[in-house]
């Protein structure tokens, strides 16, 4: 059962005041991964303690490179539970995994980082990973 919106908000919120767009049902996943031919971070958002004090920070510090993602979306694993589960269907090859980050570049997945690659490390070395992943598909 999901959460509270009003205590999922804010943690929305720490990616939508960066840039990133929602995907909040499958429609609006297929919309944008369906047919999206630009470069395109996917963000798979969560409550537990990892997305807090890791992905989301280095997300953000990840775009502060000149190299990066034209497209920038989230999806909130968990709350918005069937927008989740169609975006694992574009994530193929990987068990579901959340929080976690896509990187997708004519339609395709081209790079992911799994909650095993977040969990535990510091968002400095996170981010590293992935503008690394930027400069080879950005």
């Amino acid at each position: 059962m999901p959460y509270p919106e009003m205590m999922v908000a804010p943690m929305r919120e720490d990616l939508v005041r960066v840039g990133f767009s929602e995907m909040r049902t499958p429609d609006d996943v297929d919309t944008l991964l369906g047919s999206e031919t630009r470069t395109t971070l996917v963000a798979v958002n969560s409550v537990c303690g990892c997305a807090a004090a890791m992905m989301r920070p280095a997300v953000w510090m990840s775009l502060q490179g000149e190299k990066k993602p034209e497209v920038l979306t989230t999806v909130f694993a968990g709350q918005d539970m069937e927008a989740t589960d169609r975006t694992r269907d574009y994530i193929t090859g990987y068990p579901p995994s959340s929080p976690s980050v896509g990187l997708f570049k004519d339609g395709q997945l081209v790079y992911f980082m799994e909650r095993h690659q977040i969990e535990g490390r510091n968002p400095e070395d996170i981010a590293a990973d992935l503008r690394a992943a930027y400069e080879e598909h950005c």
